[in-house]
């Protein structure tokens, strides 16, 4: 796959399945998710914002956390959560099958 530098908040909302304004609610809970903007104000994630955003995705909507367990688990777990990595790769294969499945 061809990664880029920047992705935009609606590339990002189709990549873990949910709205741009569940997004931009993330944006204001969390503290160390800041994606740059540009000089119209568009939002540009990077790979790091994403993963940070997986990441809460995962927490939230996965595991059932609140956004402050979220918060809290952020700060205290780290980064190489196994179950983490497999929910990755399985929305990953999801993805690649969901299009594969509509190009045939």
């Amino acid at each position: 796959m061809n990664e880029k530098l920047y992705y935009t908040i609606t590339e990002v909302a189709d990549m873990l399945g949910v709205n741009a304004s569940l997004l931009r609610f993330w944006e204001s809970e969390f503290d160390s998710l800041r994606p740059a903007k540009n000089k119209r104000g568009v939002r540009r994630y990077t790979a790091d914002d994403i993963e940070l955003l997986r990441r809460i995705h995962y927490l939230t909507r996965d595991c059932g956390y609140t956004l402050e367990g979220a918060r809290e688990q952020l700060r205290t777990k780290p980064v190489d959560d196994p179950s983490q990595q497999l929910a990755d790769t399985l929305r990953t294969l999801r993805t690649f099958l969901t299009d594969l499945k509509s190009q045939l």
